[in-house]
């Protein structure tokens, strides 16, 4: 006898068949393993088994899908991370987000933290410009963080991001960008409020040069990203919120490549030709302007 059950069974999962394939996996996994991480194998092992049966896969067909994942490997660096561009493109970030943040109506939502987030942005004063390459048409973005009250979080601090006006994140084009171009965190004030001048969004092409880009390519799938900013806002007590909010004229909301769209993140920019304001802005008219609020939802644990 054993821990799998009489000596006969016991034998009979010592050796692999095609039948008894994920029984057999999971009768190697020690019974004083991790019980999460026996939980998570055995799951994975059971539905890739299945997929490989169903499919009927041919090694020719496996040894692909290795040299896929090999490849993939080989792309990531110290500002490319092409894993979770995979893990973004086959909607599993958005899922397990989704999974996660439950959080009560009225909350603003989560969506996928991408591959260009990178910590420890500059600290600005509000109204600070954060376009430092001077390209694209100016926007004035201005909001409050809200509890689920609408009273004001002071000192939240929000991290944003984007891409410039050709497309790429300041960490894709070293010495050709400012560092930390379109980069930046800021801090709330009594009000909850806070505001900065950036560059009007653009839709833009995910990385397309690696093997998630053959992949959307052989599965004839759009690789622009629609047109966005990257907010993280976090304050003690609340849930950290990791969110876009969208333009509503971008061609590419319903065909986004990591699904990160979600109807209540799609913000209202408006065209400003006001000579005053500009100048006041330290901008030419005309300019666009966005108001957003953000509204946290208190920590399970809080």
């Amino acid at each position: 006898m054993n821990e799998h059950g009489d000596g006969q069974h016991g034998r009979k999962l010592a050796f692999f068949t095609e039948a008894d394939s994920v029984a057999v996996v999971d009768a190697r996994t020690a019974s004083d393993a991790d019980p999460r991480v026996r939980e998570i194998v055995a799951v994975v092992v059971k539905h890739l088994h299945e997929a490989v049966k169903e499919l009927r896969l041919t090694p020719e067909e496996w040894f692909k899908a290795i040299d896929f994942l090999t490849r993939t490997g080989q792309m990531c660096n110290a500002w490319r991370q092409e894993y979770i561009l995979l893990s973004d493109t086959l909607g599993v970030s958005m899922l397990v987000d989704a999974i996660h943040h439950d959080r009560p109506e009225g909350s603003t939502e989560n969506t996928v933290l991408g591959p260009f987030y990178v910590p420890n942005s500059p600290r600005y004063e509000n109204g600070a410009n954060i376009n430092l390459d001077g390209k694209g048409e100016p926007v004035v973005v201005r909001g409050r963080v809200l509890d689920q009250d609408g009273e004001p979080i002071a000192g939240a601090l929000l991290e944003v991001w984007q891409a410039n006006a050709d497309g790429f994140y300041d960490v894709q084009q070293k010495g050709v960008q400012p560092d930390n171009n379109l980069r930046a965190a800021f801090t709330s004030d009594a009000n909850g409020a806070f505001w900065f001048r950036s560059a009007k969004p653009l839709y833009y092409p995910i990385p397309g040069d690696g093997p998630v880009g053959e992949m959307l390519a052989a599965l004839g799938r759009s690789i622009h990203r629609p047109a966005h900013l990257h907010f993280m806002v976090s304050a003690p007590g609340f849930d950290t919120v990791i969110t876009h909010i969208f333009t509503p004229d971008c061609p590419y909301l319903t065909k986004d490549p990591v699904f990160g769209v979600k109807e209540t993140l799609i913000a209202d920019f408006e065209q400003v030709d006001d000579p005053v304001e500009a100048e006041r802005l330290g901008f030419t008219a005309p300019f666009w302007s966005v108001s957003w609020d953000f509204v946290m939802a208190p920590k399970a644990d809080a």
